[in-house]
């Protein structure tokens, strides 16, 4: 039986990721942290720090991060000294947080995903494929619609888009998220990358190459946060089974093939 410990235990992805691991037979949620909910509400213990779950540990645990980025620090030093397997979902991490990210990879094993679906995994795949062969002669865009809730912008999913089309084209291009006051045609070497907010989007993404008279469009739609969710879980099993190191979607997809 994994063991999880759910940082952001208030958060939407936290909660599902809850409900998925107590609907499994190999996952249980024994502790969650977040200084900001009221315990009485959780059907497990929510403690406010990182160091209030020690008591909770047993067996094969992992800890599960789907919080803000300033929470990495909190957490960061308690899991590294424990020896816990870790899982990160959140956005929104700059050099900062990945520089953290990279001194810890040598004490604990360390799964990070800007977005854990297998779909947007192959969605990545696709996109970079296609530029590979429209590249030169399309212009490319990205669109990525969320909830009003979303606080970063744009998405992690959109810039792991943006990435893969870098690595599918002869010379990357530079992004740009905003054409506001600009005067003159598109510029050919350049990424546009568009975020839409409202309502309560899970998560969609379209990536556009758009050449003469003809458009090819990839798209990803999100149906509810469950999928995210099973991603997670995915992702707790393969992380609980690594060496110390450094983790991403690509990584479990090519183990699991």
């Amino acid at each position: 039986m994994l063991n999880l410990i759910l940082s952001g235990a208030g958060g939407k992805l936290a909660r599902c990721v809850a409900e998925c691991a107590y609907a499994s037979d190999d996952c249980k949620v024994i502790c969650g942290i977040d200084p900001f909910v009221d315990p009485a509400a959780y059907p497990f213990p929510v403690v406010k720090t990182a160091a209030e779950t020690a008591p909770y540990i047993e067996g094969t645990t992992v800890l599960f991060d789907a919080s803000l980025p300033s929470v990495l620090p909190t957490y960061l030093p308690f899991v590294r000294e424990n020896r816990l397997p870790t899982v990160i979902a959140t956005t929104g991490y700059g050099e900062a947080e990945l520089s953290q990210l990279d001194a810890a990879k040598a004490d604990i094993p360390i799964f990070y995903g800007r977005n854990m679906s297998l779909g947007v995994a192959v969605l990545k795949e696709l996109a970079k494929t296609a530029a590979r062969i429209l590249g030169n002669s399309f212009d490319i865009e990205i669109i990525e619609a969320h909830h009003n809730k979303k606080v970063d912008a744009p998405s992690g999913t959109a810039l792991i888009l943006a990435e893969a089309i870098n690595e599918g084209l002869s010379a990357p291009r530079p992004y740009c998220f905003d054409r506001t006051g600009r005067s003159e045609p598109r510029p050919k070497n350049e990424i546009g990358i568009h975020a839409v907010r409202g309502g309560t989007i899970t998560g969609d993404h379209v990536v556009l190459f758009a050449g003469y008279d003809e458009t090819i469009t990839l798209s990803h739609h999100s149906g509810s946060r469950k999928l995210f969710a099973a991603g997670c879980l995915s992702a707790v099993r393969f992380t609980a089974a690594q060496a110390p190191g450094l983790y991403g979607m690509e990584d479990m997809t090519n183990f699991c093939v």
